[in-house]
């Protein structure tokens, strides 16, 4: 199960994502927002977060504007590993590395079809497990 959520500027983006889980048939659930009114993006940051970490959710994605302060609001949970990614490379480096739980990303800096590669890439990326990344992430995390 994916958690999904975004601002008004990460609408669109979003719907295509759903889209393209659906397609796959990757189960998600949409935490919002579900307009392109204006809205802030803590609150979805937070309830994508809150799934995440309640296990409700394996991983979350989020989306607004850049995707810069939808990941720094998400990453304000004890636990949350919110990476803001705009390129494969990252995706994969960051489940590899960092184990994250959420991917952010801009729905004004990055176009659809990019987008749906990088989300394909984050969520097929197993944690690598290495010894050197767990000392890592139990430093971020204590």
């Amino acid at each position: 199960m994916i958690a999904l959520g975004c601002d008004h500027g990460g609408f669109e983006l979003k719907q295509e994502i759903i889209k393209h889980l659906k397609e796959k048939g990757v189960p998600y659930k949409d935490y919002g927002t579900y307009t392109e009114d204006s809205c802030d993006y803590p609150v979805y940051a937070k309830k994508v977060a809150e799934a995440v970490l309640s296990k409700e959710c394996e991983f979350g994605i989020l989306i607004c504007g850049t995707g810069i302060g939808i990941s720094i609001a998400a990453n304000r949970m004890k636990g949350i590993r919110a990476a803001l990614c705009h390129d494969c490379f990252s995706a994969e480096a960051t489940r590899l590395h960092n184990d994250a739980n959420i991917l952010a990303m801009g729905g004004r800096v990055i176009g659809p079809g990019h987008a749906l590669k990088i989300v394909d890439t984050f969520l097929n990326t197993p944690f690598s497990k290495d010894e050197r990344h767990v000392r890592r992430i139990n430093l971020i995390e204590d």
